[in-house]
């Protein structure tokens, strides 16, 4: 089966240089052909819808930045609402590439700015040194709950505000049956890909999926992950894609065979909830008609 493997649609913009991206590796390790493209297009929220949601920028004294769409859509909803954002207002970027970016929009040096190395449990100790400060975490309505759960249990004061969203994108322009593999990292791109192909037999396609949410949302569309990350073997999509084209033959039939079982197992769970639901209703009918005799 992985010897077939050879063009990959990857649900991502396409690296600045993927001369230097994790991608080039495995491209060159596997001769393998990518293609990348957005499964999604991600919109502000516009400036009624933020103002319905009563939350003031300056009612805080740090911003929780874990993109350069938070980045934008925050200066963006503050100039339309002409607020000045001011010098003492701190920084805290899940990474320094992000902190970097803060400079489209301010002056670097003369503000606080801190970052942490590039997951989110890492930022949460840089806060915790500043934990008297009131939060604000621009985010998009899928953001990871993950995250909230850390800044919870770190009894950290913040407030979520949802500045921009994912929308689905129309991939029906995509040959789909040029690809042996699809790459998922989100909830939003398995709905973009399921409306475009509704009658695409998935079973031809290898999926991979990183994250839970993305592999809980194909197996709702009953599409089975073959490739789960990340795994304590493969933290990184790289990682285990890497890892599973370089299975031999024993270890790729054990693999589908636990992948399959994961698959069946869940379906299992839905189908016995689904009944018991069925039995239940019934019982009430039956228990009512009694009791009304």
């Amino acid at each position: 089966m992985n010897k077939e493997i050879k063009n990959i649609l990857i649900s991502q913009p396409a690296p600045a240089d993927i001369e230097k991206s994790q991608y080039k590796v495995i491209i060159d390790k596997h001769e393998l052909n990518f293609t990348f493209y957005k499964f999604f297009d991600v919109v502000g929220v516009p400036i009624r819808v933020f103002r319905a949601s009563k939350v003031n920028i300056l009612d805080h004294s740090a911003v929780i930045v874990t993109s350069k769409l938070a980045v934008d859509n925050y200066f963006r909803l503050a100039k339309e609402m002409r607020q000045v954002i001011p010098e003492s207002m701190k920084f805290f970027c899940v990474s320094e590439s992000i902190a970097n970016y803060l400079q489209n929009y301010i002056q670097y040096r003369k503000r606080k700015i801190f970052y942490g190395k590039l997951q989110f449990a890492e930022l949460i100790d840089v806060i915790l040194k500043h934990k008297d400060e009131t939060f604000l975490y621009p985010c998009s309505e899928d953001t990871s709950t993950d995250n909230f759960k850390l800044l919870e249990q770190a009894k950290i004061k913040y407030t979520k505000s949802i500045m921009y969203c994912s929308v689905t994108k129309d991939l029906s322009d995509i040959d789909i049956t040029k690809y042996d593999m699809v790459v998922m990292f989100s909830p939003i791109g398995v709905k973009s890909f399921t409306n475009s192909f509704p009658g695409y037999n998935h079973e031809k396609i290898i999926f991979a999926a990183f994250g839970a949410a993305t592999q809980s949302s194909l197996k709702e569309s009953k599409i089975k992950t073959m490739i789960p990350a990340p795994t304590p073997q493969a933290p990184s999509m790289v990682m285990a894609i890497d890892r599973f084209l370089s299975f031999n033959t024993e270890e790729l039939e054990q693999h589908s065979k636990m992948m399959e079982q994961q698959y069946s197992k869940k379906t299992e769970r839905k189908s016995s909830s689904a009944s018991l639901k069925i039995t239940s209703k019934k019982t009430s009918k039956q228990a009512a008609k009694q009791k009304s005799k």
